[in-house]
């Protein structure tokens, strides 16, 4: 198993292998940040607010005198658990409503697709702010709107794919032998829809990412004493005009997180094929 994913990971393009080491990267930021902070996330350790880097502070102080290296090293773990977890969710959810569709006939297909486009048609940003100002602001509220928010995306996308191959000659022979939805949805269906799905997984976990760093610019997303990148962000907003490595790094982190996600999938070998 490791072999073949070694083999798969050789026959990328540069722009690939460039993509899965900022993905593995980011991964083992997010898993292992923490640990490797050099100060408590919260402690003033600086006596100079916006200092540059040195060699006490490798990326200097934010606009309260705290380590933005252990900020960031901390906040990683936000941004990029709550987009994986929110997209694997969208995800999953998607794809399953979207099998159900494709196998249950017209009966099923058409009230689930309306009720999607229903949901698509309500802007991410409003659908956000409505919800976080009549619950407030946690990680599983955030966790859920990012998951809702994509839902369709990834319902649509995945129904045009299973409608597809409802259609094809082995899926009809499964039928003829007297399989049931569940067996041709799981074990016909699914299995010829993973690079497809694979790829569209790693877009919307972009899109959860500046969903949610978006919120978090806003005051919505992560709260004090938590902050995830887009919080960081935010708080540092003030040393726009110094050019602040505050500010500078987690804008940073956000750019390299998204391309090094879309460089890989626009890499992955064989993500359009059927069976």
């Amino acid at each position: 198993m490791i072999a073949v994913s070694l083999q798969k990971a050789k026959a990328l393009p540069l722009s690939g292998k460039i993509g899965l080491m900022l993905v593995i990267f980011w991964l083992a930021i997010a898993l292992f940040g923490p640990m490797l902070a050099p100060y408590p996330v919260g402690a003033f350790v600086a006596y100079d607010v916006f200092d540059g880097y040195s060699a006490a502070h490798w990326l200097g102080s934010d606009y309260l005198g705290r380590d933005v290296l252990s900020r960031l090293l901390s906040g990683a773990r936000y941004t990029v658990g709550l987009a994986a977890a929110a997209a694997m969710l969208a995800s999953a959810t998607g794809t399953a409503l979207a099998l159900t569709a494709a196998v249950g006939g017209p009966r099923v297909d058409e009230p689930l697709s309306r009720f999607m486009d229903m949901l698509i048609s309500i802007p991410s940003k409003i659908f956000s702010l409505v919800l976080v100002a009549a619950f407030g602001s946690s990680l599983p509220l955030l966790l859920l709107i990012a998951a809702i928010t994509y839902v369709p995306g990834n319902y649509r996308i995945a129904r045009a794919l299973a409608v597809n191959l409802v259609q094809m000659d082995y899926v009809q022979v499964a039928k003829a032998r007297g399989e049931g939805r569940f067996h041709i949805a799981i074990a016909e269906v699914l299995p010829n829809m993973i690079h497809p799905l694979l790829a569209d997984f790693g877009l919307r976990f972009v899109f959860i990412v500046l969903l949610l760093s978006g919120l978090s610019f806003l005051g919505l997303g992560v709260q004090p004493p938590d902050a995830d990148l887009g919080s960081l962000v935010r708080e540092n907003i003030s040393g726009l005009g110094e050019g602040a490595l505050a500010i500078l790094a987690p804008a940073v982190a956000i750019a390299t997180l998204t391309v090094g996600v879309n460089l890989l999938i626009d890499a992955l070998p064989g993500r359009g094929k059927g069976r």
